[in-house]
């Protein structure tokens, strides 16, 4: 009989397992140095010419681009502060503006009326602001839920008005206090120092990070994720949830405070904007915004919401959009409504906020040629 041969197959690939392919496996290993890298990168900004077009009025280096980097280099960092009480311990407190209206004010109030220098200023503002904070929050966390979210609104809403009706004369009431500049370090003073300022920013933004960081990867963080995620398995292991609260509290409200120091200094006085409500539902949209929870999302989400509340009033007020038809010129010259839409679109295409962006596009960048 004749032998019948099948055609020879060709053996498939060997398959290399995952641990050892190069690519996107070899930038875990870099992953931690990430952040000092961005940080890097962000305290080399002002030595930079670059010029963005439609992004910023002037090149990088520009006084008035820094001071809006400045800005929000602040806001994110409150941003991340005030996580610290929504997004990882579970506490919607609406009176958070408070504190930063304390360390605004306070710190305007020492050099001005009692012309303290600037380090004794801000050491004796930030410990004020903690001290309120914690006996603030002492009489607010006997209660939970809406009530506490009342309480700490009627707080800020008590802070306000004294802020308004300029209270013993030192607030300036509706218009606000000038900061004496004279009371000042001649390197914080001036238009040509305003770099100064945004690396004193940028140095805030890092320490809130660090202490959020470390916070939250500590056995205190892991009772404050239990308290958001169920209060009462805390109170059977023991524990007091009344104290783990408090601190938390506490910590906000005290880095809320150091946040008002910087902010007086960039903007060069105190305004009463800055103990309105609405100050702290704009600190809850940046959260949500970025991401609550999470290490990076609330950064960036005060970040990129500052910078489009104030680039967005430009914008109403540009040629393009006072060209359009009114029934469009009209909500767009309104950065409210912009930036409602921009949030109600954020919340419903991307719930988890700025930090699950790279978790929602990773199939569709698998998906991309060379990516397999």
């Amino acid at each position: 009989m004749t032998e019948v041969k099948s055609p020879e197959v060709a053996a498939p690939a060997a398959q290399v397992p995952d641990e050892l392919t190069p690519g996107p496996a070899r930038w875990h290993g870099l992953r931690p140095y990430a952040p000092l890298v961005a940080l890097v990168v962000a305290a080399i900004v002002p030595y930079s010419t670059l010029t963005l077009p439609g992004v910023f009025d002037g090149p990088l280096n520009s006084p008035g681009t820094l001071q809006l980097l400045a800005i929000c280099l602040v806001f994110g960092g409150l941003a991340a502060g005030y996580d610290l009480l929504f997004g990882r311990t579970g506490m919607l407190s609406f009176g958070h503006a408070l504190y930063f209206a304390a360390g605004v004010y306070g710190t305007d109030i020492l050099i001005t009326k009692f012309g303290l220098p600037l380090w004794q200023a801000a050491l004796f503002t930030v410990v004020g602001g903690t001290i309120l904070a914690a006996l603030l929050g002492a009489v607010a966390l006997r209660t939970v839920g809406i009530a506490f979210a009342m309480v700490t609104l009627a707080f800020a809403q008590v802070g306000a008005i004294l802020v308004a009706r300029n209270f013993g004369g030192w607030t300036g009431g509706e218009e606000g206090l000038p900061l004496d500049v004279s009371g000042l370090p001649p390197a914080l003073v001036g238009v040509a120092n305003t770099v100064n300022l945004y690396w004193l920013a940028l140095a805030y933004l890092a320490l809130v990070v660090f202490v959020v960081h470390r916070v939250s990867g500590s056995p205190t963080g892991r009772v404050l994720a239990g308290l958001r995620d169920d209060e009462r398995r805390i109170g059977v292991l023991g524990l007091d949830p009344y104290r783990f609260k408090l601190v938390a509290f506490t910590l906000a409200g005290g880095l809320a405070s150091g946040a008002g120091v910087v902010y007086c200094l960039i903007v060069g006085g105190a305004s009463p904007h800055v103990t309105s409500s609405e100050l702290t539902l704009s600190l809850l949209v940046m959260v949500v915004l970025g991401g609550p929870g999470t290490r990076w999302g609330p950064v960036l989400g005060g970040i990129l919401y500052m910078y489009l509340d104030h680039r967005l009033t430009a914008f109403g007020t540009s040629d393009a959009v006072n060209s359009l038809p009114a029934f469009l010129s009209h909500p767009l010259s309104q950065p409210l409504f912009v930036l409602g839409t921009v949030f109600i679109l954020a919340v419903y295409f991307f719930p988890g906020g700025l930090a699950s962006l790279r978790t929602r596009l990773h199939p569709l960048l698998s998906a991309l040629p060379g990516r397999r």
